[in-house]
């Protein structure tokens, strides 16, 4: 990969002070990966400058990538160790997970959308990102032949937290969701107990709908 312009190190050394720290997100690893992984490259060169705002971006086939901030307090929500395994749900930009494989052992990622599916994976490649494993599907299912995972990760919202991604998720597991209307959603975080499931808002959010067998139907 091409030794990137400095003012992009300068422009995500400002998002991380400004947006995440000044906002309380304080754990060191996703601080560390949020300076480290190129967020101007996962959106389109016309939007490459706007990459480092405080704001989501769209990346085409009406989807987005997340407003910085979102993606910090999410990453931190799932209290990654080195040796946790995680799925996301909704690969998107590619941004999200390679912010997550910065932190964990091996990330898992479902995208339902072919040409962001191609592109991600391209991106990985570049960047890479070796420990991350794609998949192109529906991701509202999961990915059961590599389940439990220690977190779980949905990057679009879902009227309700699909059952079959709780069972997928291992005892003492950790995943974060937007639950709610397709307008806007509550930012979820649930653990996974031996007795039962323990719930914890995280406050209000607006995502992309998740589209699948267990999300929001196809329009």
């Amino acid at each position: 990969m091409e030794k990137e312009p400095l003012k992009y190190q300068r422009l995500r050394e400002e998002m991380v002070r400004q947006q995440i720290e000044a906002r309380g997100v304080a754990d060191p690893a996703v601080l560390a990966a949020l300076r480290r992984v190129p967020r101007h490259i996962f959106v389109s060169e016309a939007l490459r400058d706007q990459a480092y705002g405080d704001f989501p971006l769209p990346i085409g086939e009406q989807q987005t990538i997340s407003q910085p901030y979102i993606v910090a307090e999410m990453s931190q929500a799932l209290q990654l160790s080195r040796e946790d395994r995680v799925l996301e749900i909704g690969t998107g930009s590619g941004y999200q997970a390679a912010i997550l494989a910065q932190i964990a052992y091996k990330v898992y990622t479902i995208e339902r959308i072919r040409p962001l599916y191609l592109q991600a994976r391209r991106l990985f490649d570049e960047l890479r990102l070796f420990n991350i494993v794609t998949r192109y599907g529906d991701g509202s299912k999961g990915w059961d032949e590599e389940s439990p995972f220690d977190a779980i990760i949905v990057t679009a919202g879902a009227p309700t937290v699909p059952a079959v991604l709780l069972n997928q998720l291992a005892v003492g597991g950790r995943l974060v969701a937007p639950v709610g209307n397709q307008h806007s959603q509550d930012l979820v975080k649930i653990v996974k107990e031996k007795t039962g499931t323990r719930q914890t808002s995280l406050g209000g959010c607006r995502f992309v709908k998740l589209v699948g067998e267990h999300g929001w139907k196809e329009p």
